[in-house]
């Protein structure tokens, strides 16, 4: 499995300043995931010996991507309930992704036309590929991921809608019985999931209109909550859509049961928040963390021995899956127990950058693919390590651009925007705020207060994304 992320969406920072703070541990779990990510992409260019020989037992891009999406469904919940807002949460997270998601597609058409990277198919129907990106839905949507490891978006999409929906009813906080009841559909029907349903449809149920649709409903429903006029209908509204393409309509990967699987584990990253922060004790947390984790790895590796199919059956894909959520769960539990010790500075630092490296490095082995001259070079270690190193200097350096020319200057203008609009006399159309039909002006304030008291750690988050990453 390819990554992502996540996702993702990955978490905002607010610099390296933050190595001494409770939330520092999370910079750096974002910061080894991306690299773990990009080693699974990069390794199959250079160092392909390695890859070969560690890939017989773990998949290190599965890893990373899982890695993120405990840390997003650890941090998601804190930043939406520290502002005790729908809309104001909607506003952050459309100037926290969509900037440099766009920046990623646009680059990635501009390096395909100038003969040094993949539309991945895009390019054949580009009126259903641009419907199914619009939202970050590409891989329910039946649309082509580009770049690459925009799947997982959309998963981290998926989340947002239901976290959101739910704490319009004021159920977000049972987050302990949403991850086992994730769990046990992995376990009782994800090997009988369609994949696809929709994309083989006919008519208005037909791959050119489904995204049209799926788009038009979801958006309505964001644009009800956002406004005001209808917040929890209009949250239910988008959140069924997601969930329904989630269920019958992932794109043929990345398996039946992995939609489930990565919502159990964002779930579990919650329950995690939660037990930190009071909400849940400890003991029960890591006893429903334990049984989710068992449920997501046996139920996998179950459907998998009954769908050879899907290449799931055989002993690599079997320690690939076991090792790589095993594995992202333990190193989210190292990192929860040292979250009090000091983070390296460049952990931070890259934890920071996560989201461009993410997005980004996909583009920057594309475009080294297709240079003949360092694809077609020899492949021994002499000449592959130091390709390796460029490769990731070129990554890094990017992305650290990309972040301090892009996301910093759009995360604090999407701030202060999502202030301003939360100020009871702000007005979206005709309709106040304030006046809501759902009453969300008022009971916001009432949840967000009460997050805040039993929730101090959510007071230094200023928002998640991707995966994904």
């Amino acid at each position: 499995m390819s990554a992502m992320t996540a996702g993702g969406a990955l978490p905002e920072s607010r610099g390296p300043r933050r190595e001494g703070s409770r939330l520092a541990w999370l910079d750096a779990l974002r910061g080894l995931a991306a690299l773990a990510v990009v080693f699974d992409h990069g390794s199959t260019l250079v160092v392909t010996s390695t890859h070969s020989f560690l890939y017989q037992w773990f998949n290190f891009g599965q890893y990373g991507v899982f890695v993120f999406f405990l840390v997003s469904g650890y941090i998601i919940p804190a930043s939406l309930e520290r502002k005790g807002s729908v809309r104001g949460f909607w506003v952050s997270r459309g100037f926290r992704l969509y900037p440099l998601y766009a920046l990623a597609i646009i680059a990635a058409a501009a390096a395909y036309m100038l003969g040094y990277g993949t539309l991945r198919g895009a390019q054949h129907h580009p009126f259903q590929s641009a419907a199914a990106d619009l939202l970050m839905l590409p891989n329910v949507l039946g649309g082509p991921n580009v770049p690459n490891v925009t799947w997982t978006l959309s998963y981290e999409m998926v989340f947002y809608l239901l976290l959101a929906a739910l704490f319009t009813v004021r159920a977000h906080r049972a987050s302990g019985g949403y991850a086992l009841a994730c769990g046990i559909v992995v376990v009782a029907i994800g090997g009988i999931l369609p994949m696809g349903a929709l994309n083989g449809g006919i008519g208005p149920l037909g791959p050119r209109f489904v995204p049209v649709i799926a788009d038009a409903l979801i958006l309505a429903g964001i644009g009800l909550a956002v406004c005001g006029r209808a917040v929890r209908a209009g949250s239910w509204l988008a959140t069924v859509v997601g969930l329904l393409l989630l269920t019958i309509n992932q794109d043929n990967y990345p398996l039946p049961w992995s939609g489930y699987t990565i919502l159990a584990f964002m779930f579990t990253g919650t329950l995690i928040y939660r037990a930190e922060s009071g909400q849940v004790t400890r003991w029960k947390a890591a006893v429903i963390a334990v049984v989710v984790l068992a449920m997501t790895v046996g139920g996998g590796l179950w459907h998998g021995a009954q769908h050879p199919d899907l290449g799931t059956s055989g002993p690599q894909w079997q320690w690939q899956w076991m090792t790589s959520l095993v594995g992202a769960a333990l190193t989210f539990g190292v990192g929860l127990l040292l979250r009090e010790r000091r983070v390296p500075r460049i952990l931070a630092w890259l934890g920071m950058i996560s989201y461009s490296v993410y997005l980004l490095h996909p583009l920057v082995l594309d475009a080294f693919r297709d240079v003949p001259a360092l694809h077609h070079a020899s492949k021994g270690l002499v000449v592959q390590l130091p390709l390796a190193a460029a490769l990731i200097t070129v990554i890094i350096t990017g992305s650290a651009v990309t972040y301090y020319l892009v996301e910093k200057p759009m995360q604090r203008l999407g701030h202060k925007i999502a202030k301003r609009w939360d100020r009871p006399q702000t007005r979206c159309g005709s309709g106040s705020v304030a006046a809501s039909g759902d009453g969300e002006a008022a009971g916001t304030m009432a949840v967000g207060a009460q997050a805040a008291r039993s929730a101090s750690i959510s007071k230094t988050v200023a928002g998640g994304s991707g995966g994904s990453p």
